[in-house]
Protein backbone atom coordinates (compact mmCIF):
# COMPACT_ATOMS: atom_id res chain seq x y z
CA UNK A 1 0.00 0.00 0.00
CA UNK A 2 1.62 2.90 -1.10
CA UNK A 3 1.35 6.52 0.98
CA UNK A 4 -1.42 8.36 -0.94
CA UNK A 5 -3.83 4.56 -0.40
CA UNK A 6 -2.78 5.21 3.83
CA UNK A 7 -3.98 8.15 4.21
CA UNK A 8 -6.91 8.81 2.26
CA UNK A 9 -9.08 7.65 5.17
CA UNK A 10 -7.99 10.51 6.94
CA UNK A 11 -9.46 13.41 7.16
CA UNK A 12 -8.54 17.59 7.05
CA UNK A 13 -7.78 17.48 11.15
CA UNK A 14 -6.60 14.08 10.86
CA UNK A 15 -3.83 15.13 8.30
CA UNK A 16 -2.74 18.42 10.06
CA UNK A 17 -1.97 15.98 13.51
CA UNK A 18 0.19 13.89 11.10
CA UNK A 19 1.99 16.53 9.66
CA UNK A 20 2.91 18.42 13.10
CA UNK A 21 3.73 15.33 14.91
CA UNK A 22 5.97 14.51 11.63
CA UNK A 23 7.27 17.56 12.00
CA UNK A 24 7.94 17.32 15.79
CA UNK A 25 9.58 14.27 15.17
CA UNK A 26 11.91 15.72 12.47
CA UNK A 27 12.91 18.30 14.80
CA UNK A 28 13.75 16.10 17.74
CA UNK A 29 16.12 14.05 15.33
CA UNK A 30 17.73 17.72 14.12
CA UNK A 31 18.60 18.58 17.40
CA UNK A 32 19.69 15.51 18.59
CA UNK A 33 21.91 15.29 15.08
CA UNK A 34 22.99 19.24 15.85
CA UNK A 35 24.11 18.11 19.65
CA UNK A 36 25.97 14.80 18.33
CA UNK A 37 27.77 17.09 15.62
CA UNK A 38 28.53 19.67 18.37
CA UNK A 39 29.78 17.11 20.88
CA UNK A 40 31.73 15.81 18.13
CA UNK A 41 33.33 19.08 16.55
CA UNK A 42 34.07 19.81 20.58
CA UNK A 43 35.92 16.72 20.69
CA UNK A 44 37.86 17.12 17.39
CA UNK A 45 39.05 20.73 18.71
CA UNK A 46 39.94 19.12 21.76
CA UNK A 47 41.76 16.96 19.77
CA UNK A 48 43.15 19.23 17.43
CA UNK A 49 44.81 22.05 20.73
CA UNK A 50 46.27 18.49 22.30
CA UNK A 51 47.69 17.28 18.78
CA UNK A 52 49.10 20.76 18.57
CA UNK A 53 50.71 21.23 21.64
CA UNK A 54 51.68 17.88 21.67
CA UNK A 55 54.04 18.69 18.65
CA UNK A 56 55.22 21.76 20.27
CA UNK A 57 56.06 20.01 23.74
CA UNK A 58 58.44 17.42 21.50
CA UNK A 59 60.03 20.33 19.59
CA UNK A 60 60.58 21.52 22.29
CA UNK A 61 62.07 18.73 24.08
CA UNK A 62 63.72 17.28 21.08
CA UNK A 63 64.80 19.83 18.98
CA UNK A 64 68.18 22.17 19.05
CA UNK A 65 67.82 25.02 21.68
CA UNK A 66 69.20 28.51 22.24
CA UNK A 67 68.28 29.20 25.65
CA UNK A 68 70.60 30.48 28.31
CA UNK A 69 70.09 27.78 30.86
CA UNK A 70 72.32 26.16 33.37
CA UNK A 71 72.73 22.52 33.97
CA UNK A 72 70.51 22.49 36.70
CA UNK A 73 67.72 24.16 35.34
CA UNK A 74 68.19 22.63 31.62
CA UNK A 75 67.26 19.32 34.23
CA UNK A 76 64.50 20.67 35.36
CA UNK A 77 63.32 21.91 31.94
CA UNK A 78 63.59 18.31 30.43
CA UNK A 79 61.80 16.99 33.34
CA UNK A 80 58.94 19.35 32.90
CA UNK A 81 58.91 18.15 29.37
CA UNK A 82 59.30 14.81 29.68
CA UNK A 83 56.08 14.68 32.31
CA UNK A 84 53.79 17.23 29.60
CA UNK A 85 54.27 15.12 27.58
CA UNK A 86 53.16 11.97 29.35
CA UNK A 87 50.25 13.79 30.12
CA UNK A 88 49.28 14.95 26.80
CA UNK A 89 49.68 11.32 25.00
CA UNK A 90 47.44 10.22 27.98
CA UNK A 91 44.61 13.28 27.38
CA UNK A 92 44.77 12.45 23.94
CA UNK A 93 44.28 8.48 23.82
CA UNK A 94 41.47 8.75 25.96
CA UNK A 95 39.57 11.23 23.89
CA UNK A 96 40.44 9.06 20.67
CA UNK A 97 38.04 6.31 20.25
CA UNK A 98 40.05 4.36 17.93
CA UNK A 99 43.81 3.52 19.00
CA UNK A 100 46.38 4.75 17.14
CA UNK A 101 47.31 3.04 13.81
CA UNK A 102 50.84 1.14 14.31
CA UNK A 103 53.47 1.11 12.53
CA UNK A 104 54.54 -0.84 10.10
CA UNK A 105 57.99 -1.73 12.17
CA UNK A 106 56.78 -1.32 15.56
CA UNK A 107 59.58 -1.43 17.64
CA UNK A 108 59.78 -4.16 20.79
CA UNK A 109 59.14 -2.16 23.92
CA UNK A 110 62.59 -1.90 26.03
CA UNK A 111 61.09 -3.10 29.61
CA UNK A 112 64.07 -2.01 32.53
CA UNK A 113 65.57 -5.39 33.60
CA UNK A 114 65.18 -4.79 37.58
CA UNK A 115 68.97 -5.52 39.21
CA UNK A 116 68.60 -9.54 39.88
CA UNK A 117 70.17 -8.62 43.91
CA UNK A 118 66.95 -6.36 44.84
CA UNK A 119 65.30 -8.90 47.20
CA UNK A 120 61.80 -10.47 45.52
CA UNK A 121 58.26 -10.52 47.10
CA UNK A 122 56.14 -13.42 45.13
CA UNK A 123 52.45 -12.86 44.59
CA UNK A 124 50.27 -14.78 43.30
CA UNK A 125 47.28 -14.75 40.92
CA UNK A 126 45.02 -17.73 40.43
CA UNK A 127 41.47 -18.07 39.42
CA UNK A 128 38.64 -18.22 41.74
CA UNK A 129 37.62 -21.35 40.39
CA UNK A 130 39.50 -23.82 38.60
CA UNK A 131 36.78 -26.07 37.71
CA UNK A 132 35.64 -26.21 34.14
CA UNK A 133 32.37 -25.30 33.08
CA UNK A 134 32.22 -28.85 31.07
CA UNK A 135 32.51 -30.04 34.93
CA UNK A 136 36.22 -31.43 34.94
CA UNK A 137 39.04 -30.22 37.39
CA UNK A 138 41.47 -28.14 35.82
CA UNK A 139 44.97 -28.69 35.76
CA UNK A 140 47.82 -26.30 36.08
CA UNK A 141 49.96 -26.22 32.84
CA UNK A 142 52.07 -23.20 33.22
CA UNK A 143 52.97 -19.41 34.68
CA UNK A 144 53.30 -15.88 33.58
CA UNK A 145 55.52 -13.64 35.54
CA UNK A 146 55.38 -10.26 35.62
CA UNK A 147 58.10 -7.97 37.64
CA UNK A 148 57.15 -4.38 39.11
CA UNK A 149 59.85 -2.44 41.03
CA UNK A 150 58.35 -1.29 44.40
CA UNK A 151 59.66 1.28 46.94
CA UNK A 152 59.53 1.59 50.82
CA UNK A 153 61.08 4.24 51.80
CA UNK A 154 64.89 3.37 51.68
CA UNK A 155 63.95 0.23 50.29
CA UNK A 156 63.84 -1.14 46.66
CA UNK A 157 61.81 -4.47 46.43
CA UNK A 158 60.52 -6.13 43.33
CA UNK A 159 56.93 -7.73 43.34
CA UNK A 160 56.78 -11.03 40.85
CA UNK A 161 53.11 -11.32 40.10
CA UNK A 162 52.62 -15.19 39.25
CA UNK A 163 49.48 -16.10 37.02
CA UNK A 164 48.53 -19.25 37.00
CA UNK A 165 47.57 -21.11 33.48
CA UNK A 166 45.17 -23.48 34.24
CA UNK A 167 43.57 -26.02 31.43
CA UNK A 168 40.85 -28.54 31.04
CA UNK A 169 42.33 -32.08 30.27
CA UNK A 170 38.48 -32.81 28.27
CA UNK A 171 37.41 -29.55 26.60
CA UNK A 172 40.99 -27.59 26.83
CA UNK A 173 39.70 -24.79 27.84
CA UNK A 174 42.40 -22.49 29.67
CA UNK A 175 41.84 -20.00 32.77
CA UNK A 176 43.91 -17.49 33.91
CA UNK A 177 43.64 -14.69 36.81
CA UNK A 178 43.02 -10.89 35.15
CA UNK A 179 45.93 -8.67 34.96
CA UNK A 180 45.35 -6.34 38.13
CA UNK A 181 45.09 -3.24 37.42
CA UNK A 182 47.53 -0.29 37.35
CA UNK A 183 48.15 3.32 36.96
CA UNK A 184 50.39 2.92 34.33
CA UNK A 185 49.32 0.11 32.65
CA UNK A 186 52.19 -2.35 31.76
CA UNK A 187 54.66 -0.77 33.58
CA UNK A 188 57.12 -1.74 36.42
CA UNK A 189 56.36 0.75 38.95
CA UNK A 190 54.26 0.04 41.82
CA UNK A 191 52.02 2.53 43.65
CA UNK A 192 54.37 2.73 46.53
CA UNK A 193 57.26 3.77 44.11
CA UNK A 194 54.97 6.52 42.01
CA UNK A 195 53.02 8.10 45.29
CA UNK A 196 57.40 8.22 46.58
CA UNK A 197 58.10 9.93 43.51
CA UNK A 198 55.16 11.99 44.05
CA UNK A 199 56.12 12.86 47.47
CA UNK A 200 59.57 13.31 46.70
CA UNK A 201 58.74 15.88 43.94
CA UNK A 202 56.04 18.23 45.23
CA UNK A 203 56.37 17.62 48.98
CA UNK A 204 60.37 17.39 49.61
CA UNK A 205 60.84 19.50 46.75
CA UNK A 206 63.55 16.79 45.30
CA UNK A 207 63.52 17.41 41.43
CA UNK A 208 63.47 14.20 39.35
CA UNK A 209 67.13 14.57 38.27
CA UNK A 210 68.10 14.52 42.07
CA UNK A 211 66.11 11.36 42.67
CA UNK A 212 67.41 9.50 39.62
CA UNK A 213 70.84 9.28 41.57
CA UNK A 214 68.93 8.98 44.57
CA UNK A 215 68.16 5.69 43.11
CA UNK A 216 71.21 4.77 41.32
CA UNK A 217 73.30 4.68 44.51
CA UNK A 218 70.40 2.41 45.38
CA UNK A 219 71.49 0.11 42.46
CA UNK A 220 68.59 1.14 40.48
CA UNK A 221 68.97 2.91 37.55
CA UNK A 222 65.82 4.90 36.53
CA UNK A 223 66.38 7.94 33.51
CA UNK A 224 64.89 11.05 33.67
CA UNK A 225 62.36 10.62 31.15
CA UNK A 226 61.09 7.47 32.25
CA UNK A 227 60.91 9.12 35.83
CA UNK A 228 58.89 12.21 34.13
CA UNK A 229 56.48 9.96 32.08
CA UNK A 230 55.41 8.44 35.72
CA UNK A 231 54.91 11.60 36.80
CA UNK A 232 52.84 13.13 33.86
CA UNK A 233 50.56 10.11 33.89
CA UNK A 234 49.65 10.37 37.58
CA UNK A 235 49.00 13.85 37.68
CA UNK A 236 46.35 13.26 34.56
CA UNK A 237 45.24 10.11 37.10
CA UNK A 238 44.96 12.31 40.15
CA UNK A 239 43.15 15.55 38.36
CA UNK A 240 39.61 13.52 38.85
CA UNK A 241 40.24 14.08 42.79
CA UNK A 242 41.23 17.50 42.57
CA UNK A 243 37.99 18.75 40.40
CA UNK A 244 35.64 16.51 42.76
CA UNK A 245 37.73 18.20 46.02
CA UNK A 246 36.99 21.83 44.78
CA UNK A 247 33.40 20.83 44.10
CA UNK A 248 33.19 20.29 48.28
CA UNK A 249 35.17 22.89 49.08
CA UNK A 250 32.55 25.46 46.69
CA UNK A 251 29.57 24.06 48.67
CA UNK A 252 31.19 25.75 52.13
CA UNK A 253 29.82 29.48 52.56
CA UNK A 254 33.22 30.78 54.09
CA UNK A 255 36.57 30.82 52.33
CA UNK A 256 40.23 32.31 52.53
CA UNK A 257 42.07 33.03 48.91
CA UNK A 258 45.62 34.41 48.76
CA UNK A 259 48.18 33.81 45.76
CA UNK A 260 52.29 33.66 45.62
CA UNK A 261 54.45 34.08 43.23
CA UNK A 262 55.97 31.49 40.91
CA UNK A 263 58.52 31.84 38.07
CA UNK A 264 57.62 29.96 35.19
CA UNK A 265 59.68 29.34 32.40
CA UNK A 266 58.64 30.35 29.13
CA UNK A 267 59.67 26.98 26.83
CA UNK A 268 61.12 28.38 23.64
CA UNK A 269 62.29 31.91 25.05
CA UNK A 270 65.21 30.84 27.39
CA UNK A 271 63.80 33.04 29.63
CA UNK A 272 61.19 33.16 32.81
CA UNK A 273 58.24 35.35 33.69
CA UNK A 274 56.22 35.77 36.74
CA UNK A 275 53.29 33.42 37.48
CA UNK A 276 51.34 33.24 40.51
CA UNK A 277 50.02 30.09 42.59
CA UNK A 278 46.61 30.67 44.26
CA UNK A 279 45.17 29.10 47.22
CA UNK A 280 42.04 28.08 48.48
CA UNK A 281 41.03 27.32 51.64
CA UNK A 282 37.83 26.61 54.02
CA UNK A 283 38.51 28.35 58.07
CA UNK A 284 39.96 26.55 60.18
CA UNK A 285 36.12 26.37 62.23
CA UNK A 286 35.16 24.45 59.06
CA UNK A 287 35.18 20.75 59.55
CA UNK A 288 36.56 20.51 55.93
CA UNK A 289 40.13 20.32 56.04
CA UNK A 290 41.44 21.43 52.57
CA UNK A 291 43.46 23.19 50.42
CA UNK A 292 43.59 23.90 46.31
CA UNK A 293 46.21 25.28 44.99
CA UNK A 294 45.43 26.98 41.23
CA UNK A 295 48.15 27.43 39.20
CA UNK A 296 48.16 30.92 36.72
CA UNK A 297 49.91 32.42 34.60
CA UNK A 298 49.38 35.49 36.25
CA UNK A 299 47.84 37.60 39.07
CA UNK A 300 45.11 39.06 37.25
CA UNK A 301 41.96 39.30 39.25
CA UNK A 302 39.99 36.75 36.18
CA UNK A 303 41.52 33.80 37.68
CA UNK A 304 40.11 34.07 40.94
CA UNK A 305 36.46 34.72 39.33
CA UNK A 306 37.44 31.53 37.05
CA UNK A 307 37.90 29.01 39.69
CA UNK A 308 35.08 30.43 42.54
CA UNK A 309 32.50 30.42 39.36
CA UNK A 310 29.32 31.43 40.37
CA UNK A 311 29.77 31.14 44.31
CA UNK A 312 28.66 33.52 46.35
CA UNK A 313 29.87 33.71 49.58
CA UNK A 314 32.03 35.19 52.35
CA UNK A 315 36.02 35.12 50.88
CA UNK A 316 38.87 36.61 53.18
CA UNK A 317 41.49 38.39 51.32
CA UNK A 318 44.00 40.81 52.03
CA UNK A 319 43.18 44.03 50.12
CA UNK A 320 44.94 42.64 46.39
CA UNK A 321 43.00 44.44 44.16
CA UNK A 322 42.40 41.47 41.59
CA UNK A 323 39.42 40.25 44.32
CA UNK A 324 37.14 43.80 43.63
CA UNK A 325 35.03 41.96 40.91
CA UNK A 326 34.50 39.31 42.24
CA UNK A 327 32.78 41.44 45.71
CA UNK A 328 30.98 43.38 42.91
CA UNK A 329 28.95 40.28 41.47
CA UNK A 330 27.79 38.85 45.08
CA UNK A 331 30.57 37.62 47.27
CA UNK A 332 30.87 39.44 50.41
CA UNK A 333 34.48 40.98 51.29
CA UNK A 334 35.94 39.60 54.90
CA UNK A 335 39.02 41.84 55.18
CA UNK A 336 42.05 40.68 57.07
CA UNK A 337 42.50 41.62 60.22
CA UNK A 338 46.16 40.58 60.79
CA UNK A 339 47.26 43.11 57.82
CA UNK A 340 45.58 45.95 58.90
CA UNK A 341 47.63 44.84 62.51
CA UNK A 342 51.06 44.03 60.57
CA UNK A 343 51.31 47.99 59.02
CA UNK A 344 51.44 49.17 62.58
CA UNK A 345 54.22 46.58 63.54
CA UNK A 346 56.34 47.56 61.25
CA UNK A 347 56.09 51.50 62.27
CA UNK A 348 56.57 50.40 65.97
CA UNK A 349 59.34 47.66 64.69
CA UNK A 350 61.27 50.32 62.66
CA UNK A 351 60.53 53.57 63.78
CA UNK A 352 59.04 52.88 67.93
CA UNK A 353 56.53 54.91 66.78
CA UNK A 354 54.03 55.60 70.25
CA UNK A 355 50.76 55.43 68.12
CA UNK A 356 51.77 52.28 67.03
CA UNK A 357 52.36 50.70 70.22
CA UNK A 358 48.88 51.91 71.46
CA UNK A 359 46.76 50.98 68.60
CA UNK A 360 49.03 47.31 69.04
CA UNK A 361 47.36 47.16 72.78
CA UNK A 362 43.89 47.25 70.83
CA UNK A 363 44.40 44.68 68.50
CA UNK A 364 46.09 42.55 70.80
CA UNK A 365 42.59 42.53 72.77
CA UNK A 366 40.90 41.50 69.75
CA UNK A 367 43.07 38.51 69.09
CA UNK A 368 42.81 37.97 73.02
CA UNK A 369 38.92 37.24 72.17
CA UNK A 370 39.78 34.85 69.38
CA UNK A 371 42.27 32.90 71.28
CA UNK A 372 39.54 32.47 73.93
CA UNK A 373 36.33 31.36 71.39
CA UNK A 374 38.56 29.30 68.65
CA UNK A 375 37.56 26.11 69.98
CA UNK A 376 33.84 27.00 70.52
CA UNK A 377 30.66 26.74 68.08
CA UNK A 378 30.03 29.15 65.88
CA UNK A 379 26.72 30.65 67.98
CA UNK A 380 28.87 31.03 70.96
CA UNK A 381 31.65 32.01 68.83
CA UNK A 382 29.29 35.13 67.81
CA UNK A 383 27.76 36.06 71.22
CA UNK A 384 31.31 36.58 72.89
CA UNK A 385 32.27 38.69 70.14
CA UNK A 386 28.91 40.70 70.32
CA UNK A 387 29.81 41.57 74.25
CA UNK A 388 33.64 41.46 74.47
CA UNK A 389 35.11 41.91 70.91
CA UNK A 390 32.50 44.63 69.77
CA UNK A 391 33.20 46.92 72.16
CA UNK A 392 37.21 46.88 71.80
CA UNK A 393 36.60 47.58 68.02
CA UNK A 394 34.71 50.55 68.47
CA UNK A 395 37.33 52.31 70.92
CA UNK A 396 39.91 51.02 67.81
CA UNK A 397 37.90 52.60 65.18
CA UNK A 398 37.58 55.93 67.37
CA UNK A 399 40.95 56.17 68.05
CA UNK A 400 42.08 55.42 64.49
CA UNK A 401 39.71 58.80 63.15
CA UNK A 402 41.28 60.65 66.14
CA UNK A 403 45.01 59.93 65.52
CA UNK A 404 44.30 60.20 61.73
CA UNK A 405 43.41 63.95 62.24
CA UNK A 406 46.37 64.60 63.64
CA UNK A 407 49.01 62.84 61.67
CA UNK A 408 50.51 64.68 58.50
CA UNK A 409 49.04 63.01 55.00
CA UNK A 410 51.86 60.53 53.46
CA UNK A 411 53.28 59.94 56.52
CA UNK A 412 54.13 55.91 56.86
CA UNK A 413 51.82 56.49 60.50
CA UNK A 414 49.03 58.13 57.92
CA UNK A 415 49.03 54.75 55.67
CA UNK A 416 48.86 52.15 58.39
CA UNK A 417 45.85 54.15 59.63
CA UNK A 418 44.01 55.21 56.45
CA UNK A 419 45.11 51.36 55.25
CA UNK A 420 42.08 50.45 58.31
CA UNK A 421 40.13 53.10 57.98
CA UNK A 422 39.17 52.74 54.08
CA UNK A 423 38.58 48.86 54.51
CA UNK A 424 36.99 48.84 58.43
CA UNK A 425 33.82 47.44 57.21
CA UNK A 426 35.51 44.70 55.51
CA UNK A 427 37.62 43.97 58.75
CA UNK A 428 35.01 43.81 60.85
CA UNK A 429 32.35 41.22 59.32
CA UNK A 430 33.81 39.11 60.92
CA UNK A 431 32.32 39.93 64.66
CA UNK A 432 28.56 39.40 63.59
CA UNK A 433 29.15 35.69 61.57
CA UNK A 434 30.72 32.66 63.90
CA UNK A 435 31.92 31.31 61.35
CA UNK A 436 34.11 34.04 59.63
CA UNK A 437 37.78 34.53 61.26
CA UNK A 438 39.39 37.46 62.10
CA UNK A 439 42.22 36.97 59.51
CA UNK A 440 43.87 35.43 56.44
CA UNK A 441 46.29 33.65 58.60
CA UNK A 442 45.03 30.03 57.34
CA UNK A 443 45.61 30.25 54.45
CA UNK A 444 49.18 32.01 54.31
CA UNK A 445 49.55 28.94 56.25
CA UNK A 446 49.20 26.61 53.85
CA UNK A 447 51.01 28.57 50.75
CA UNK A 448 54.52 28.37 53.47
CA UNK A 449 55.54 25.10 52.07
CA UNK A 450 55.21 26.52 48.76
CA UNK A 451 57.69 29.10 49.65
CA UNK A 452 59.88 26.41 50.48
CA UNK A 453 59.62 24.20 47.36
CA UNK A 454 59.92 27.34 45.20
CA UNK A 455 64.02 27.71 46.44
CA UNK A 456 64.68 24.22 45.20
CA UNK A 457 62.71 24.15 42.33
CA UNK A 458 63.59 27.57 40.92
CA UNK A 459 60.72 28.15 38.52
CA UNK A 460 57.90 26.10 37.08
CA UNK A 461 59.36 24.36 33.77
CA UNK A 462 55.64 25.11 31.75
CA UNK A 463 52.36 25.86 32.50
CA UNK A 464 50.57 22.79 31.94
CA UNK A 465 53.49 21.33 34.49
CA UNK A 466 52.38 23.96 37.31
CA UNK A 467 48.66 23.08 37.01
CA UNK A 468 50.32 19.70 37.61
CA UNK A 469 52.28 20.14 40.56
CA UNK A 470 49.29 22.31 42.00
CA UNK A 471 46.82 19.37 41.69
CA UNK A 472 49.26 16.98 43.22
CA UNK A 473 50.25 19.67 46.07
CA UNK A 474 46.54 20.03 46.84
CA UNK A 475 46.41 16.23 47.81
CA UNK A 476 49.06 16.08 49.55
CA UNK A 477 49.08 19.05 51.65
CA UNK A 478 45.41 18.31 52.11
CA UNK A 479 45.82 14.79 53.77
CA UNK A 480 48.50 16.81 55.58
CA UNK A 481 45.62 18.65 57.00
CA UNK A 482 43.94 15.38 57.85
CA UNK A 483 46.63 13.81 59.46
CA UNK A 484 47.46 11.23 57.10
CA UNK A 485 50.77 10.21 56.02
CA UNK A 486 51.27 11.83 52.30
CA UNK A 487 53.12 8.75 50.99
CA UNK A 488 50.32 6.19 52.63
CA UNK A 489 47.42 8.39 51.45
CA UNK A 490 49.10 8.59 48.06
CA UNK A 491 49.80 4.55 47.40
CA UNK A 492 46.51 4.07 48.62
CA UNK A 493 44.68 5.93 46.35
CA UNK A 494 47.10 5.55 43.34
CA UNK A 495 46.31 1.33 44.30
CA UNK A 496 42.49 1.90 44.31
CA UNK A 497 42.05 4.42 41.79
CA UNK A 498 42.23 2.13 38.26
CA UNK A 499 39.00 0.31 39.84
CA UNK A 500 37.46 3.05 41.19
CA UNK A 501 34.04 3.93 40.10
CA UNK A 502 33.26 7.67 38.58
CA UNK A 503 30.51 8.23 40.85
CA UNK A 504 32.83 7.07 43.94
CA UNK A 505 36.01 9.42 43.13
CA UNK A 506 35.28 11.54 45.98
CA UNK A 507 35.39 8.50 48.80
CA UNK A 508 39.15 8.53 48.23
CA UNK A 509 39.42 12.78 48.97
CA UNK A 510 41.54 13.12 52.28
CA UNK A 511 38.99 14.20 54.46
CA UNK A 512 36.87 10.57 53.71
CA UNK A 513 39.66 8.61 53.30
CA UNK A 514 40.44 5.54 55.04
CA UNK A 515 43.24 2.80 54.46
CA UNK A 516 42.24 -0.01 52.71
CA UNK A 517 41.70 -3.17 54.55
Amino acid sequence: MDLATSLDHLDEQQLRTLVQQLMGEVAVRDGQIATRDQVIHTKQTHIDQLTHELAMYKRWRYGKRSEQLNAAQLSLLQETMDEDLAAIEGELAALRDAPVATPQKPQAPRRLRLPAELPRTDIHHEPASTQCPCGCQMQRIGEDVSEKLDFVPGVFTVERHIRGKWVCTQCETITQAPVPAQVIDKGIPTAGLLAQVLVAKYADHLPLYRQAHIFARAGVALPDSTLGDWVGVCGLRLQPLVDALRTEMLGRTVLHADETPVQMLTPGAGKTQRAYLWAYTPTSYDSLRAVIYDFAPSRAGAHCRIFLQDWHGKLVTDDYSGYKAGFATGITELGCMAHARRKFHELHANHQSQIAAQVLELFGALYGVEREVAELPADARRRIRQDRAVPIASTLHQWLIAQRQRVPDGSGTARALDYSLKRWEALTRYLDDGDAPIDNNWVENQIRPIALGRKNWLFAGSLRGGQRAAAVMSLIQSARLNGHDPYAYLKDVLTRLPTQKNHQIAELLPHRWTPAA
